[in-house]
């Protein structure tokens, strides 16, 4: 494998993102992997890792560099603490708009690598991502072929990108994989999001017994059958789609 840490122009700066893919027999469809409200850590780039191992080129931004943060470690489990606080901060900062920015500026950059093929781009958002995970496959329709939010958040607005309006205006597979007991995302929002995605090439999937950030092995919610077979899911969604001629 080769990894490497590239600082990516944008509109706004740079963002360091995490860049992991095969050594040999490239180029590979794109991965775009938004991360989720705690940052940049080594658990997302143990994960971006394992994505990478199937034959994909991972692309993993900082989405808070507009703030000046990489990374924010660990974080109390009170939510009042000033830690949380700060990260409830960071991700309040960001918009969908500004992160479809960002996208383009890792498409560009992406598009000068050999190992990579951008006319092929899976994406996968966790938490706060879930959104902007959807998101690209509305606004960049020609090339992402499957989009997956994985107990995304704000999933069901009142705005026009709202990624419960998302089906139509993409033809990308759409999955969504939501946590049985998530404040973040209750039953009303995902009922929201299967109504949204009724008859569309679109799966909104409950996980049994789970939270949000079951996911993740770090967090004390990590549910292993369930993160299991999330990158189950995850993996046969971009072998359906991500197929290069």
């Amino acid at each position: 494998m080769i990894e490497q840490q590239i600082a990516i122009p944008t509109r706004d700066g740079h963002t360091a993102t995490f860049i992991v893919h095969p050594e040999r027999a490239g180029p590979f469809p794109v991965i775009l992997f938004y991360m989720d409200a705690p940052a940049i850590r080594e658990e997302l780039r143990d994960m971006a890792r394992r994505l990478a191992t199937s034959g994909y080129y991972v692309m993993l931004p900082n989405l808070y560099y507009r703030s000046g943060v990489m990374e924010l470690g660990a974080l109390p489990a009170d939510p009042n603490a000033p830690e949380r606080k700060r990260m409830f901060a960071l991700m309040g900062s960001l918009t969908i708009p500004m992160i479809m920015d960002d996208t383009r500026a890792l498409l560009t950059y992406a598009e000068g690598q050999t190992a990579a093929n951008t006319e092929i781009i899976g994406t996968v958002g966790y938490c706060m991502s879930g959104r902007y995970a959807v998101n690209a496959a509305t606004h960049f329709p020609d090339r992402v072929k499957a989009a997956a939010s994985v107990y995304g958040t704000q999933l069901a607005t009142d705005q026009d990108d709202s990624p419960h309006l998302a089906a139509s205006k993409t033809k990308a597979e759409l999955y969504f994989a939501c946590a049985e007991t998530d404040i973040y995302a209750p039953t009303e929002i995902i009922e929201r999001v299967k109504q949204g995605m009724s008859g569309a090439k679109a799966e909104v999937e409950i996980y049994p017994g789970t939270h949000h950030g079951f996911a993740f092995p770090k967090r004390p919610v990590y549910d292993r059958d369930a993160a299991e077979r999330h990158w189950e899911r995850l993996l046969a969604l971009y072998r359906r789609n991500l197929v290069q001629s």
